[in-house]
């Protein structure tokens, strides 16, 4: 195995675990409960997460929509030199077929009503949506300029969480683990990983939505409260 696989699947193996334990964090603080897997099953509770089902749906209706459709992820995907709009319908297409479509699948609906609930519907799909066209972007400049998928922007909530927890989470030891993720982004976008930039760019945001003495988002109906002094990260 090269230098090269070894720090690309060890940058996935930080981001998977640091950021699946922090999403478990964040999911039993929302329902009131301890961290466990099943506790990500609870973001989807009243009030629903409408900007998260929306971007659930939108991506099964495309993935169905792609099968049927010849020729869609052709004209979708991105391509080298290709027309600058292919940077946001590359997100919509999953160019490795089903495989990739399940996957992403399953992250985004875990990982979307966490981010909606911590950022609000609007900053949400804003994260989704930048971190997600800058990794396309910078992939048809050279870095990978075919193919397309939605994992580069789940990356960027990944990384805008990860980030906004390590400024304002109130566990030492969680934060620490979460400021494994933009570590993890750099080193993949030295290895022109398109990833890389996804994380960073969210990583980026992440840190603008934890400016001390912003507001934060205080649940899925997308209302605002100052943060509480004194309190790291505000009460929850």
């Amino acid at each position: 195995m090269t230098m090269h696989s070894v720090l690309l699947y060890g940058c996935a193996t930080a981001v998977v675990v640091s950021g699946t334990r922090l999403l478990v964090m964040l999911a039993a603080k929302d329902g009131g409960g301890a961290p466990s897997l099943p506790a990500l099953l609870g973001v989807w509770r009243r009030p629903v997460p409408r900007a998260a089902v929306g971007l659930v749906v939108a991506m099964v209706v495309l993935g169905v929509a792609q099968e049927v459709v010849p020729g869609m992820v052709d004209g979708w995907e991105r391509h080298p030199h290709g027309a600058w709009w292919r940077a946001v319908t590359a997100l919509m297409v999953q160019s490795s077929g089903w495989p990739q479509l399940l996957f992403n699948l399953a992250a985004l609906a875990v990982v979307a009503p966490v981010a909606e609930r911590h950022f609000g519907p609007w900053r949400m799909l804003l994260v989704f949506a930048a971190s997600g066209v800058a990794a396309q972007a910078v992939s048809m400049a050279g870095w990978s300029p075919e193919g397309g998928g939605d994992s580069v922007a789940i990356c960027g909530l990944v990384g805008a969480l990860a980030t906004w927890y390590a400024v304002r989470g109130s566990v030492v030891a969680e934060r620490r683990a979460a400021a494994l993720v933009p570590a993890a982004g750099l080193v993949l976008c030295l290895l022109a990983n398109n990833h890389g930039m996804g994380l960073l760019v969210g990583c980026a945001l992440g840190a603008g939505l934890a400016v001390p003495g912003g507001l934060t988002w205080r649940d899925g109906r997308g209302r605002m409260a100052p943060r509480e002094p004194g309190v790291p990260g505000g009460k929850r």
